[in-house]
């Protein structure tokens, strides 16, 4: 019986899927993992090599059993932009189809950029890579970190308050100004997705993760293996709530919410910087061995385990993944921010619950963005795989 259009493109998804996310696999590997017939697997495999999704190779000899079967990989050159804008600075990185980072570059700011600025910077960015770097790359999509609220249904940044942005079409402003299909999101949304697939939270069915940025602490759900954003997709936002602090000396900032205590901004004023990075700021910490320091560090991890503690006890996950400067904290005294959470939390909820830092490090929230932009050629790799080009 002949394929039909729908099973074929579900097959050919399938396919890109599994080399994407599981790394190069041998034809005897996709035969197995699809229980599609050997003939099939070839010509699926042979579509995508010809529309440039997959490279196939020979099988290393001296590790080779039996008949050879070729690898399958995803194309290298397939690139998705993955942009986080904040405060301090606009990252930008050119993520491949085979989730390797081929460029990436931080763009300081002397303010937080506006919705134009960033715009604007990921334009003459693209332009720049395309006449270098990328020449010969095939630049599918871009995909955007909002530290902010963002409308699931459009990409509309309803408000990102730290940036100063309100209602901002950002996902229609980079697609006029590229002629790329572009993806806008919660940047921590995105780190949680990343983890899940790749990182800390990998086969995890059940996993919260909070990050941490220098526009605060923000939030993603994993429940049931599924990512969970909400009625409008303003779930997780953990920063914005209020821990009780036992001690009363404990508190820098009365009435606020829990990202104005637990603070990247006060761990680089504790340490005498005014920006850097995760690296920086985490060797600074690391380096820096004095007792207001170590003060610092204890008593913001002694917040943050009580808002842990919170999230143990409402969702019950099996893994809680920390990013940013949150994995800074937790790294420094992980045993003891675990016995802290479980502590504060109910015994049964807690009772098997691990605590990581993030496995992906500085680029899970770059990850996170190039795998929402790669959704729709994940989904539908002939329709969507047209070649870009520069905006008229």
């Amino acid at each position: 019986m002949r394929e039909t259009v729908g099973v074929r493109q579900t097959n050919l998804a399938r396919l890109l899927q599994l080399v994407h996310r599981g790394g190069p696999l041998s034809r005897a590997a996709l035969t197995e993992a699809t229980g599609l017939n050997r003939s099939t697997i070839a010509d699926l495999v042979g579509e995508l090599v010809d529309e440039g999704l997959v490279v196939e190779r020979a099988p290393d000899p001296s590790r080779r059993v039996g008949r050879p079967s070729p690898l399958v990989s995803a194309d290298p050159n397939v690139l998705a932009l993955a942009v986080n804008p904040e405060v301090d600075a606009v990252t930008i990185a050119a993520v491949g189809l085979d989730r390797r980072i081929a460029v990436r570059v931080r763009i300081d700011v002397p303010e937080p950029p506006t919705p134009e600025t960033t715009v604007a910077l990921v334009t003459a960015q693209l332009d720049t890579w395309r006449a270098g770097d990328l020449a010969n790359a095939r630049i599918v999509a871009i995909g955007v970190a909002v530290p902010g609220l963002v409308r699931r249904d459009d990409g509309l940044v309803r408000e990102a308050p730290h940036l100063g942005w309100a209602d901002a079409p950002l996902r229609e402003q980079i697609q006029v100004a590229t002629g790329i299909p572009a993806s806008v999101a919660n940047d921590a949304s995105l780190g949680a997705l990343a983890e899940h697939l790749f990182g800390a939270a990998v086969d995890v069915d059940d996993a919260v993760y909070l990050n941490g940025g220098a526009s605060g602490i923000g939030g993603g759900l994993i429940v049931n293996g599924m990512p969970v954003s909400g009625a409008g997709g303003y779930a997780g936002e953990f920063g914005q709530n209020r821990p009780g602090i036992a001690d009363a000396g404990d508190r820098r900032a009365p009435g606020g919410v829990l990202e104005d205590e637990v603070s990247r901004s006060r761990l680089l004023d504790a340490v005498g910087l005014s920006s850097a990075d995760e690296p920086t700021l985490a060797a600074a910490l690391a380096a820096d061995v004095s007792a207001a320091v170590a003060d610092e560090v204890d008593r913001q991890r002694r917040i943050l385990s009580t808002a842990l503690a919170n999230a143990v006890n409402v969702l019950n996950p099996q893994v809680v993944v920390l990013g940013g400067f949150l994995a800074t904290l937790a790294t420094a005294g992980l045993e003891e921010l675990t016995a802290l959470v479980r502590a504060q939390s109910m015994p049964a909820n807690a009772a098997d619950v691990v605590i990581l830092p993030a496995a992906l490090g500085e680029d899970r929230l770059l990850i996170g963005a190039a795998e929402a932009a790669f959704g729709d050629l994940l989904r539908d790799p002939i329709s969507a795989a047209e070649p870009s080009s520069p905006a008229g």
